[in-house]
């Protein structure tokens, strides 16, 4: 069992582990054994993500910015590591053979508090960016005087001759965005849960991890975006299970490449 550092780490002593390119099934299967051990914490972190999934589409629909729900969605997601907290926590604690509990997971959240909170700014200010750019593009391509009503939005866009090339340009702004969003909180904000360590060091050390792992950590992402997206069909229901199984296998992802 590997013992957690005591004293705090610089970026520049921490070394980066070389993984297999397929070790993020692994790290799957060490997340699905934490969540099975502790249900209770794992599906009350993915049925609060499920409430405020459908508190955030209403609030759109009743602001009539039906169109922003996607980047809305996908900017959620970009802040998800930070509220995940309590699941690396509970991770930590199980690897340690400490008590676990929900008012436990919670105390991660009181653990390097300022730190966590940066962490969290910087990647709110990522969301906002997002949300920002997707409603700036939608106003480029489709014009200020575009605003069909919900119910016709749908085939508003698919008449539109601007559907193809905004949903080139988003997804490619969306893809940048989303892995500058990834690399900076890949294993950031499980070192801030673990360690005490600033913001930045950790923000650092996580991009070495990413890019000196591309090949494991592009086939991880992939694997997030994938079980996110088919959690997302039934209504977001699916994030019920997904949300805590990744917040899990990002512990251990965390735990194989840094130390």
């Amino acid at each position: 069992m590997r013992e957690t550092t005591e004293s705090a780490p610089r970026a520049n002593a921490i070394r980066i582990e070389t993984v297999p390119n397929d070790r993020p099934w692994r790290w799957l299967e060490h997340g699905w054994r934490d969540l099975m051990a502790t249900p209770h914490i794992g599906f009350f972190y993915g049925g609060a993500v499920v409430a405020a999934g459908w508190a955030l589409v209403l609030l759109l629909f009743v602001l009539d910015a039906a169109w922003a729900v996607l980047p809305a969605v996908a900017g959620f997601f970009l802040v998800a590591p930070v509220i995940a907290a309590g699941l690396y926590e509970t991770s930590r604690r199980r690897e340690t053979a400490e008590a676990v509990s929900l008012p436990l997971a919670f105390a991660a959240f009181r653990r390097n508090a300022p730190q966590l909170a940066l962490m969290g700014a910087v990647l709110v200010i990522i969301n906002l960016f997002w949300v920002r750019m997707a409603g700036l593009l939608f106003a480029v391509f489709f014009g200020l005087g575009f605003s069909p009503s919900i119910e016709q939005l749908p085939a508003a866009l698919m008449r539109s001759d601007q559907l193809l090339p905004f949903l080139i340009v988003g997804t490619g702004i969306g893809f940048v965005l989303a892995t500058i969003a990834f690399a900076v909180s890949a294993v950031s904000i499980p070192m801030l849960v673990d360690r005490d360590i600033s913001a930045i060091e950790a923000i650092v050390i996580s991009i070495r991890a990413t890019f000196e792992n591309w090949r494991a950590m592009a086939f991880w992402a992939g694997l997030i975006v994938v079980f996110t997206a088919m959690a997302l069909v039934p209504f977001f229901l699916g994030l019920a299970l997904v949300l805590p199984l990744i917040g899990h296998a990002t512990w251990h992802a965390y735990r194989d490449m840094v130390r």
